[in-house]
């Protein structure tokens, strides 16, 4: 059986799921088929707000020419001190189907974008994954990228083997509080785990690069919260634990405080320099082998994806 007969197959498995959903750990097992919402408040069909080269991932997805990044709407955590709140905890945005989505693809590849980057596509991966079928039936030969926020079905992950070229997972949440109280789930840390070691099965624990592009394995992300600096400690444990010391990590420093918790004792303001060191050096102390990290300053640049450039703020 062939590669493309094998993804039809796959693709078919994963539509499927939507007849009861359970892509994501919260198994709402709504017919999303028939119109039924679940916490994501997605049917079948695709919604997403801007497709456009993203500059400010890591230096090996965004490279000099951009990340070919597509934000999609909703998210499966809807996390309260989300940058992309707008995006996140909302379902509208531009309506399109796989083939549809499969055009924006392809024009991100004639733009010149290093890799096709979905943003938070949990929710909607059979169609994601069914554009990306299309689009390399209609020639695109870059790598996709899976931007997610750790909070996968590991399950689903299995079905998508051979279609992901490079995961990029955020692991969030080491304490059963932190996810808690800044997600409402109370399971997010062993599903990130099982989740991310199913994204190492099939991809490894490194970047396979090319002329500094990655365009082959996983970087794990995490954000460093102010007042939460312990759960970023428990998330670097878990990670030497039970993943790799050789896999990349990007440490975060981007935290922007949000109108809805501006008035948060913690959340309120931004990571000081002293807690993004003390994460960072935390790392190293303990062995991890490729660290991307960010420079800490008092700015508040939220994109606003109101704009046709979310990112400009000039």
């Amino acid at each position: 059986m062939d590669a493309e007969t094998i993804s039809r197959r796959n693709i078919n498995r994963l539509k499927a799921i939507l007849k009861s959903c359970k892509l994501c750990p919260r198994k709402c097992l709504v017919d999303r088929t028939r119109g039924e919402l679940g916490f994501c408040r997605l049917t079948d069909g695709v919604t997403l707000s801007h497709a456009l080269p993203h500059y400010g991932e890591e230096p090996p997805i965004s490279g000099a020419r951009g990340a070919g990044t597509i934000f999609l709407s909703s998210c499966n955590l809807k996390c309260i001190y989300c940058q992309n709140y707008q995006l996140s905890h909302d379902n509208s945005g531009v309506l399109t189907d796989a083939r549809g989505l499969s055009a924006i693809m392809l024009a991100l590849e004639k733009k010149n974008c290093h890799n096709i980057e979905p943003v938070t596509p949990t929710p909607q991966i059979p169609q994601v994954m069914e554009a990306l079928l299309l689009a390399r039936q209609g020639g695109l030969l870059l790598p996709l990228v899976y931007n997610c926020g750790g909070y996968e079905n590991p399950e689903v992950l299995k079905i998508m083997e051979g279609m992901v070229d490079i995961y990029l997972p955020d692991f969030k949440y080491g304490t059963e509080h932190a996810a808690l109280v800044l997600s409402g789930v109370r399971d997010y840390a062993a599903h990130a785990l099982r989740s991310i070691e199913e994204m190492v099965h099939q991809v490894g624990d490194d970047l396979l690069m090319e002329e500094g592009i990655a365009k082959r394995g996983i970087l794990i992300r995490h954000l460093v919260i102010p007042g939460f600096i312990s759960n970023s400690l428990e998330v670097l444990g878990l990670i030497k634990t039970h993943i790799s010391l050789s896999v990349p990590l990007g440490i975060m420093s981007q935290y922007t405080p949000m109108p809805s918790v501006a008035n948060h004792p913690h959340l309120g303001k931004r990571v000081t320099r002293e807690e993004y060191e003390l994460v960072v050096n935390h790392a190293l102390d303990m062995g991890f082998e490729t660290i991307f990290t960010q420079d800490v300053d008092d700015r508040k640049l939220p994109p606003d994806f109101r704009k046709k450039v979310p990112f400009d703020w000039s």
